[in-house]
């Protein structure tokens, strides 16, 4: 609440948030913000995107709808087929949005007025698409390297089109890009690891969990035994590395990419909390939203550090 008393609210996000179901069809056509629909898909995102420049806040809500629109294609389907007509549809919309001519789809027309607004790379939209689309197979990560290309080619890419909403073209900021969205990566594959587990399917790298004879039955039953642990902090370790490397020449950042980088507070509440419960990924303090969050992220940019 603090976060939203300091800032400016959006303009005519409603407009920007938008996608199939119905509830968010209704809060566009009675111009209105979805604050359920963030909670549930992108809470921490809504909250940063506050947090960049007015004039480039509309922008980046429009990015954010775009990647939950590809994000809840995986857990909406019961054939692949389905998704992969889904995800067709999104390639053909991106080239059509570069080529001046959106379809009649309010996250599409919100994408292409963003386009031409701050000059976006289409190669970003196109890597984020089609590694989504190989993902629809239900298959773990066969390792760590795997895990964080996947997270490169979404996470990281979005945060690449976020600095150029920004106006921001640097290889160092790119740099730091990469690694955030590692990291961002890796941390959403563990939070969403007990959803997933309910589930009967684990998408945790095999090699990690080989190493330490855990195998994926082992997570399905929720077991929360030392080995099990030991894979989670392998995995979490790494997501770290990333975001201290990230920070490491953060001096070389121009100061005006850092905006596109709070998403790192969420990320270090999470490992911080990990460790408080000694790396037991089904303890329960792990699947609530923290509410210090707002406060967080606002003092974050307040000091302007990432």
């Amino acid at each position: 609440w603090i976060l939203f008393a300091v800032l400016p609210q959006p303009c005519s996000v409603s407009s920007v948030l938008s996608n199939s179901t119905p509830n968010l069809c209704r809060a566009i056509n009675n111009k209105c913000i979805s604050s359920s629909f963030f909670r549930k898909r992108d809470y921490e995102g809504f909250l940063c995107s506050l947090l960049l420049p007015a004039e480039s806040r509309t922008s980046a809500f429009a990015l954010r709808a775009f990647n939950v629109e590809l994000a809840q294609i995986k857990d909406s389907i019961t054939q692949k087929t389905t998704g992969l007509m889904r995800m067709q549809f999104w390639r053909e919309a991106v080239e059509d949005i570069f080529c001046d001519n959106p379809p009649h789809q309010p996250v599409a027309t919100e994408l292409w007025r963003a386009v031409k607004r701050h000059n976006l790379t289409k190669m970003w939209f196109m890597k984020i698409i089609g590694e989504r689309e190989k993902n629809l197979d239900d298959r773990a990560y066969r390792n760590i390297q795997e895990l964080e290309t996947y997270a490169e080619n979404t996470q990281s890419a979005l945060l690449y089109l976020t600095l150029e909403v920004l106006g921001v073209r640097d290889i160092h900021a790119d740099h730091a890009a990469s690694h955030i969205g590692k990291a961002q990566g890796i941390v959403t594959c563990l939070r969403a690891t007990p959803y997933h587990s309910t589930r009967q399917k684990v998408f945790l790298p095999m090699d990690i969990c080989m190493l330490h004879g855990v195998s994926q039955e082992d997570f399905i039953r929720g077991k929360q035994e030392k080995k099990m642990r030991d894979v989670i902090y392998d995995i979490a370790s790494q997501a770290h590395i990333h975001l201290e490397h990230a920070r490491s020449f953060s001096k070389k950042v121009p100061v005006k990419a850092y905006p596109a980088f709070f998403c790192t507070v969420a990320l270090d509440d999470y490992l911080c909390n990990m460790r408080k419960v000694d790396f037991n990924i089904f303890h329960p303090s792990l699947q609530k939203k923290s509410p210090l969050l707002p406060l967080h992220l606002y003092i974050r940019s307040w000091k302007k550090t990432y």
